[in-house]
C-alpha cells in the first residue's frame, strides 16, 4: 500500500507551508490543519494514509490526538514533531502508538526517509492482513474442517463461541478424528493469528526428555547441555501452545504444567529465573481422561484446569452423511498434491465407503481415496477400486470391530479345523497366504511395476523380488522397473 494522502497539523503556518511544498513535490496529496479540533474534523471527513502532528497545539494537545487516531483511525500511520527534546515526550509518543518521532528544526531529508519506511512497513502490513485472511480462509468451519452434519455444526459452534477468548480448551475425540486441525482453526480464528503455533505429542517423546522440550534448559544443566535451549512455551509464547495426547504426561509434569496454568511462568531446567510466558493451551486427547482420574493416572486438578471448554469429535462411523463431500475433498487434494488428473466417486462407491466402519476415522479415509485415486486407471473410482474395505454385509458382524479383532476371528475360524499341535510352520504357513495376496493386489494396481509396488508396500526393492520368488508371484515381464 502506497502511502498517497496526508494530514499535517501544525500551530505554525511557516511549518505547514514548508511541509506542504516539499510533500506536494514529492506527489501525495496535502491536507493542513492549524490546530488539533481542525485536525480531528477533518480526519473524520476523509482517510489519510498518513499525518503528522505537532505534540503542542492550541485546544486538542498533539498527544491527546494521537490517542484519538488509535482509536478512530487505526489504520493512520502517525509522525509526531516536537521542539521540545525530552525522553518523556519521545517515550510517550510512541507507547501511545505513534509511528515515529520527529525533533524540530529537522531535515527533510529526515522526514522523507521514516515516509519510505512507513510506506514499506504499510505494504507489509497488508501483506500480513491478507495472509491472515487466507490462512482463516483456509481453515474456516466447513472448508479444511469438512462436514455439515448436525454432530459438526455443534463443534463449529462451539468453536466459534471460544475461538476469540483465550480459554483452555480440550479437544477429545478417536483417533484420526483431526484433533489438531480442530486445534490450528481455534488459533487461526483467534486475536493470535500471526503469532506462533507450536505443537508437542506427549506420547511420541520419551517421558525423562518431554519436561526438556516443554521447559528447555540452561547451559551446563546436564551432561550435553551445551548451550541454552528454549522449550516450547517460549517458543509459542503470544501464541497457541497444542498439547497432543495430553493423557499420556507423566504425573510428575503434570504438577508442572499446572504450575504453568495458574502462574503463567516457567522456569528452565537447571535454571533459576522464573520467564513470563503468555500462551493458549489447547490440549487433545483419544484417551477418557475423567476415567484415568479416577485411576489416578492423571491430576484431578489439571483435569479442570484444561477441561474449560470441551470439545468432542466425533467418529467417523456417526457422521456418514459427511462421507461424499469429505471423498469429493480428498480427491480434489490429490490432484493437486499427486498431480493426478481430476476423479470422482461412483453412487456405488459413496455406499461403499458410507456403510465402512472407519475405525481410523477421517485419516484412514484420506489414506484410502489417496491410495485408490493413485492407483486406479479410471477417472470413476468404483467399489473394485477399494479392495481392502470390508462389504456391507460384514459390516453388521464386525460392528465396532478393529482391523486386529477381524483378523484374529477369521484366523480362528480357519484354524479351527487344523491339528495345531501336529504343525511346526503354521507362521510361515499365515503369514505366505497374507503376503501372497497383498502383492499380488498392489501389483496389479502398479501395472506391474515393481519400483513402485515396493515404495507402496514400504519395502526394499530387493525384498520384494525375493518374496515374488519365495511365494512363486506370477509377474508380467516389461513392465517390471
Amino acid at each position: 500500500m502506497a502511502i498517497e494522502r496526508i494530514l499535517v497539523a501544525d500551530d505554525e503556518e511557516s511549518i505547514r507551508w514548508v511541509l506542504s511544498k516539499a510533500l506536494k513535490k514529492q506527489g501525495f496529496s496535502v491536507d493542513l490543519a492549524e490546530d488539533g479540533a481542525q485536525a480531528r474534523n477533518m480526519a473524520r471527513r476523509h482517510h489519510y494514509d498518513l499525518a503528522v502532528l505537532d505534540i503542542k497545539m492550541p485546544g486538542i494537545q498533539g498527544l491527546d490526538l494521537l490517542k484519538q487516531f488509535r482509536i478512530e483511525h487505526p489504520d493512520t500511520l502517525v509522525i509526531i514533531m516536537t521542539a521540545e527534546a525530552t525522553m518523556e515526550h519521545a517515550v510517550t509518543a510512541m507507547k501511545n502508538g505513534a509511528y515515529d518521532y520527529l525533533t524540530k528544526p529537522f531535515d527533510l531529508a529526515a522526514l522523507d526517509a521514516i515516509i519510505l519506511k512507513a510506506e514499506k512497513a504499510a505494504e507489509v502490513t497488508e501483506q500480513i492482513d491478507q495472509l491472515k485472511e487466507e490462512l482463516q480462509g483456509q481453515f474456516s468451519f466447513g472448508r479444511s474442517i469438512i462436514g455439515n452434519s448436525q454432530l459438526m455444526q455443534e463443534v463449529y459452534k462451539t468453536l466459534g463461541r471460544v475461538a476469540e477468548s483465550d480459554v483452555t480448551v480440550l479437544v477429545t475425540g478417536e483417533s484420526g478424528t483431526g484433533k489438531e486441525l480442530i486445534a490450528r482453526a481455534i488459533h487461526i480464528n483467534s486475536k493470535r493469528i500471526g503469532k506462533p503455533f507450536i505443537a508437542i505429542n506427549c506420547a511420541a517423546i520419551p517421558h525423562e526428555l518431554l519436561e526438556n522440550e516443554l521447559f528447555g534448559h540452561e547451559r551446563g544443566a546436564f551432561t550435553g547441555a551445551t548451550d541454552r535451549k528454549s522449550g516450547k512455551f517460549e517458543q509459542a509464547d503470544g501464541g497457541t501452545l497444542f498439547l497432543d495426547e495430553i493423557g499420556d504426561m507423566p504425573l510428575e509434569l503434570q504438577a508442572k504444567l499446572l504450575r504453568v496454568l495458574q502462574e503463567k511462568e516457567i522456569t528452565r531446567t537447571g535454571g533459576s529465573q522464573t520467564i513470563r510466558v503468555d500462551v493458549r493451551i489447547v490440549a487433545a486427547t483419544n484417551q477418557d481422561i475423567a476415567e484415568l482420574v479416577k485411576q489416578k493416572q492423571f491430576r484431578e486438578d489439571l483435569y479442570y484446569r484444561l477441561n474449560v471448554v470441551p470439545i468432542s469429535l466425533p467418529p467417523l462411523r456417526k457422521r456418514q452423511d459427511d462421507i461424499p463431500m469429505l471423498a469429493e475433498f480428498f480427491l480434489q487434494r490429490a490432484k493437486q498434491d499427486l498431480g493426478i488428473d481430476a476423479m470422482e466417486c461412483s453412487p456405488e462407491a459413496i455406499k461403499m465407503l458410507q456403510a465402512y466402519h472407519w475405525p481410523g476415522n477421517v485419516r484412514e479415509l484420506e489414506n484410502v481415496i489417496k491410495r485408490a485415486a493413485l492407483l486406479s486407471p479410471n477417472h470413476v473410482l468404483t467399489p473394485s477400486d477399494f479392495p481392502g474395505l470390508i462389504n456391507t454385509e460384514e459390516k453388521v458382524q464386525s460392528q465396532d470391530e478393529s482391523l486386529e479383532a477381524l483378523v484374529s476371528r477369521k484366523l480362528e475360524n480357519s484354524l479351527v479345523q487344523m491339528n495345531l499341535l501336529e504343525m511346526n510352520n503354521l507362521y510361515e504357513m499365515v503369514l505366505h497366504q497374507v503376503e501372497r495376496p497383498l502383492i499380488n493386489i498392489v501389483l496389479k494396481k502398479a501395472k506391474g511395476n515393481q519400483v513402485r509396488t515396493a515404495e507402496i508396500l514400504g519395502i526394499n526393492r530387493n525384498t520384494l523380488r525375493k518374496k515374488i520368488t519365495t511365494l512363486n508371484i506370477p509377474v508380467k515381464r516389461g513392465n517390471g522397473e
